[in-house]
């Protein structure tokens, strides 16, 4: 009966999660499928580990070299990695548990809640970070930082210069920087001599 519940626990931790808070902000259809076998594939493992001999230690030792495995197969967004992390700790939690009581059960609740808090669209609506490689090599950073703002329409935070190019006549950078007020979460469009390389 306990097994049932944590397994009932689980899954509904994991819907909400996924299609809940997950999906209607990021719509990323490979990752709802990466999130669930996950889970599942965790509290399975996890549920079988927990109920021999081997104990909690090689449950832990398979969260790490599930996370190595999905981290070096392909490239996400730190929120993603989240987002994968909190799959795993939530079918770890549930196969690994020997009851599955009040604690349990609000630790899940807490999994969940710190994702749907930390990751919800107002907080810190008007932040950017990018990646952005501008059609000008600009090595003084005033400078930079003067003409990102003026063509962002925003404060610029912080810039780290990753790449100068003088032949090709390029600077590549990555800037944190404030929306002007009205802006939200939409992108600021860019000037005709930026590109934006990658945005989160």
């Amino acid at each position: 009966m306990t097994t049932l519940l944590a397994v009932a626990a689980d899954l509904v931790a994991i819907i909400v999660l996924t299609f809940g808070v997950y999906f209607p902000r990021h719509r990323r259809r490979d990752l709802v499928t990466a999130f669930l076998g996950v889970n599942i594939g965790v509290l399975a493992v996890a549920t079988v580990l927990g109920s021999s001999s081997v104990g909690a230690g090689l449950g832990l030792g398979l969260f790490g070299v599930l996370s190595i495995i999905r981290l070096r197969s392909d490239e996400i967004s730190q929120h993603e990695i989240a987002y994968y992390f909190a799959a795993l700790a939530l079918g770890l939690i549930a196969g690994l548990g020997n009851v599955m009581d009040l604690l349990h059960i609000g630790l899940m609740a807490l999994v969940v809640a710190a994702l749907f808090i930390g990751d919800h669209p107002a907080l810190f609506r008007r932040h950017r970070n990018q990646l952005i490689r501008l059609d000008v090599a600009l090595s003084d950073e005033a400078a930079l930082r003067a003409h990102l703002e003026q063509v962002l329409g925003g404060q610029v935070t912080t810039v780290v210069i990753k790449q100068i190019d003088m032949v090709n006549d390029s600077t590549l950078v990555e800037v944190r920087w404030i929306a002007g007020p009205g802006r939200g979460r939409a992108a600021a469009p860019l000037g005709p001599r930026m590109e934006r390389v990658n945005a989160r």
